[in-house]
């Protein structure tokens, strides 16, 4: 039995998966990031070029 626990204690093939996925979701919150500000940029060049040809 002891052997069994030292073995799942000692297993490390599911931290590769793990760091991946946080690699993931870090790339993942800068480009939602950088989306949101270059959205916010464009809708307000659009708003002035509406306004501006009005």
């Amino acid at each position: 039995m002891r052997h069994i626990i030292r073995k799942f204690i000692e297993d490390e093939s599911g931290a590769t998966a793990i760091e991946y996925g946080l690699i993931a979701a870090g790339i993942s919150l800068v480009i939602i990031a950088a989306v949101n500000g270059i959205g916010t940029k464009l809708n307000t060049k659009f708003t002035a070029i509406n306004t501006s040809l009005k």
